[in-house]
């Protein structure tokens, strides 16, 4: 990533790993770090799932995930995959059959956990099977599915225990010549994930798939997927995140995009800066921010919008953003473009004259990079 040599204290240096491909996305090395989620609906209807598949692409997810316990779900995940606007992975459990299935029917990526796929002849047959079709594997590694022999040996789930799960089944990829291959040793233990992310991570140069498994329900996964991934991310470890939450896989990819944003990793659409609001506030703003959030969902392109009540942080906060509102008073505020104070605008028409502006300003960076490309 490029460095920031005026401002320093806001470089991550990412941890190196080799580059493998999911689909056609890459994954590792200098790739961008992808936002992937997980459906929801039953598998066998293809309709609805391909229809959560294309809402979460439309919000920016760049891989989803899709569970396969069965042979109907097998059955209908080539259809599924021949509609999906990004590359699948197959979620693989207990059946190491499903992950030949899945690969037979174009999955970009199989998702196995070393706890529960079987012994080592089946998982040389899933191999075998991600060769043929060029697909690639996830190593998924959770603390509540640690395999037997681990449990006995550590007594509990800790992070030496999975991150010898993990490498026990990367030495099995690699002794049958098996590269293309990412891993993560998720838990719902924020302080063991991160400890286990800590030590896979300097023990494999592998891609490193970042999550917090079972993190909870909207506003407390989301906090507490904050905390986990986004410490891990601000030590550069990290090249693809999924945000486990008991809501709306479309949730998920808005909540992981804005862990990267708020650390620089990922720019897409409008970041919006907001005051809580106060007493001194010159208009409604958690009516007018949650208003402009609905409204400006179709905007891709990475821009930057400050809406702040008052004068106390307002004209500062709009210097550095490409749009900016600041309550004043007499039912009026000022309207900032580029850092500058450009006009006033009555507080009743603000919203629609905000969006207004910044689809004006959006179509002009896109117009800037077209030219560049």
């Amino acid at each position: 990533m490029s460095l920031n040599h005026v401002r320093p204290w806001r470089n991550i240096y990412r941890r190196k790993s080799r580059q493998i491909m999911v689909g056609d996305v890459p994954v590792g090395g200098d790739a961008p770090i992808a936002v992937q989620t997980m459906t929801n609906t039953l598998t066998t209807d293809v309709a609805a799932t391909v229809a959560q598949v294309q809402a979460a692409a439309e919000a920016g997810a760049d891989i989803v995930r899709v569970s396969v316990p069965d042979e109907a779900s097998s059955k209908a995940l080539k259809d599924i995959v021949r509609e999906s606007p990004v590359p699948i992975v197959a979620d693989i459990h207990f059946h190491y059959r499903r992950g030949i299935e899945a690969a037979e029917a174009g999955a970009a990526c199989l998702r196995i956990n070393p706890g529960n796929i079987g012994d080592e002849k089946r998982v040389k047959e899933v191999i075998n099977a991600a060769k043929d079709h060029n697909c690639s594997i996830r190593i998924g590694v959770n603390a509540g599915s640690l395999e037997k022999h681990l449990l006995e040996k550590y007594g509990e789930p800790c992070p030496d225990a999975m991150v010898e799960s993990g490498l026990e089944h990367i030495r099995i990829l690699q002794d049958n010549d098996f590269h293309n291959f990412k891993i993560s040793v998720k838990a719902s233990d924020v302080f063991l994930s991160a400890a286990a992310y800590q030590g896979i991570a300097e023990a494999t140069d592998a891609p490193i798939h970042l999550g917090i498994t079972e993190a909870g329900g909207l506003v407390s996964g989301t906090i507490k997927s904050a905390i986990g991934l986004g410490n891990l991310l601000w030590m550069g470890i990290g090249d693809t995140i999924r945000v486990s939450l008991s809501a709306d896989p479309v949730e998920e990819v808005k909540v992981g995009f804005e862990i990267l944003k708020s650390l620089g990793l990922r720019h897409r659409g409008v970041n919006i800066i907001s005051c809580p609001s106060c007493a001194r506030q010159g208009f409604d703003v958690i009516k007018t921010v949650e208003a402009l959030e609905h409204r400006l969902e179709h905007i891709k392109t990475p821009m930057s919008l400050s809406i702040i009540g008052c004068v106390v942080n307002g004209p500062g906060e709009a210097l550095m953003t490409d749009v900016g509102f600041t309550g004043g008073g007499a039912g009026s505020g000022m309207v900032y473009l580029a850092g500058k104070a450009s006009h006033k605008m009555s507080n009743d028409q603000m919203i629609d004259h905000i969006v207004e502006e910044v689809e004006k300003k959006a179509a002009e960076l896109d117009a800037v990079q077209e030219a560049a490309e």
